[in-house]
């Protein structure tokens, strides 16, 4: 009877070991939008994370202001981390990447753009882009 706690305990030690292993390999996405500014701070959090959801908007834009709630819960609860670049402070970086209009979203998936959504979007579309991405 001994002998099988024993082997019990080494399975169960095992397990962990193995969850801990998985844990430190996962891409762990902030939880909040960062906030990035400039070319270069863009380019770092698209390298750094394997799925990025870029909002681009503007402080008086009232569409940007109803997304606000939506794009944090996208960072709290999804794999993607979420980055907003504010289009009048980096007027440059929106140019570059051909934002028209606020709020104007770009999700990058291993440090490349692969979707843009322009406009008004509602959570579970903006879920759907994510997951299509990042496979959860």
């Amino acid at each position: 009877m001994t002998e099988d706690i024993e082997e019990i305990r080494e399975r169960k030690l095992e397990e962990l070991r193995e969850r801990a292993e998985e844990d430190d390999d996962a891409d762990d996405a902030p939880t909040e939008p960062i906030a990035v500014a400039g070319a270069a701070d863009l380019e770092s959090t698209t390298d750094e994370h394997g799925v990025v959801l870029v909002d681009f908007y503007a402080d008086w834009c009232g569409p940007c202001q109803m997304l606000e709630p939506v794009v944090e819960t996208i960072a709290e609860e999804t794999e993607a981390a979420v980055a907003k670049v504010d289009v009048d402070a980096n007027q440059q970086l929106a140019a570059e990447y051909g934002v028209r209009g606020v709020p104007t979203m770009v999700l990058f998936a291993d440090g490349e753009p692969v979707e843009r959504l322009v406009g008004m979007q509602d959570e579970s579309k903006l879920r759907t882009l994510v997951s299509s991405h990042t496979g959860a």
